[in-house]
């Protein structure tokens, strides 16, 4: 399983297998995961990576800041951007997240999210909602969006209804290993759909976890401190942007 990372453009391997194999029952230990860094690839660091998607050989993404947000196509092996659309000044760009031929990318506080034909990059059409947007994935049916909350929100692709909410919450032992406390997991950031999985990167730490949708219940946490070496950390805020 291999992760992108936006704040630096890393291509990261989990150091563990079957990292997306079901707890088999809720008193399964926490699992505390590593990073690997199998390759990494030049990237603009005046974005401000918020979102990435990444769909066969073709990298999308979201970039935030006000006067500044863009949505962008990356090649993803020389970091150049292939072509952009600019967002109104008025708009703060978040997660971002692929629907069949229809990139869908948040605002932040805006209450709006646009919605691109992929192959054209023309916004076709908005979806509104309360609340702030900070991630987004598809799980293949649904939705799933952050607020920086401990909440996850599920949403119908076709009219942004909301489907229902989980609370992402730490249970079981080893919570200390996995540098995690026990209780509710705030400021879920980035999103990304894997199988019966959501992996969110977790605002101001290193730390992304693992989630069971159906539950709530954090069942990984992956420590992505290692993730860049201390002369590449110049003008790097937070972890942000997670692709598979």
């Amino acid at each position: 399983m291999r992760i992108g990372l936006g704040a630096a453009a890393l291509l990261a391997a989990l150091a563990a297998a079957g990292l997306t194999t079901a707890a088999k029952a809720a008193g399964e230990p926490l699992r505390a995961l590593g990073v690997e860094v199998v390759r990494s690839s030049p990237h603009d660091r005046r974005a401000f990576t918020e979102g990435l998607v990444l769909d066969g050989g073709r990298l999308y993404e979201s970039t935030g800041l006000y006067g500044s947000s863009e949505l962008r196509e990356v090649d993803r092996r020389t970091g150049r951007v292939r072509r952009l659309r600019r967002l109104p000044p008025s708009q703060f760009g978040e997660g971002l997240a692929l629907v069949g031929s229809r990139l869908f990318q948040l605002t932040y506080r805006e209450g709006v999210a646009n919605v691109f034909d992929r192959a054209t990059f023309r916004r076709v059409g908005t979806r509104r909602y309360r609340g702030e947007g900070w991630g987004l994935c598809y799980d293949g049916s649904r939705l799933v969006q952050s607020d920086g909350s401990s909440w996850l929100t599920f949403r119908d692709p076709a009219s942004f209804r909301v489907l229902g909410r989980v609370q992402v919450v730490v249970r079981g032992p080893a919570r200390a290993r996995a540098g995690l406390a026990a209780g509710t997991v705030r400021f879920l950031n980035e999103l990304e759909c894997v199988g019966a999985r959501v992996y969110a990167n977790v605002w101001h730490t290193d730390l992304i976890v693992e989630i069971d949708p159906a539950t709530g219940r954090v069942t990984a946490v992956i420590d992505a401190s290692g993730l860049l070496a201390e002369d590449e950390r110049d003008g790097v805020d937070v972890l942000n942007g997670i692709a598979f």
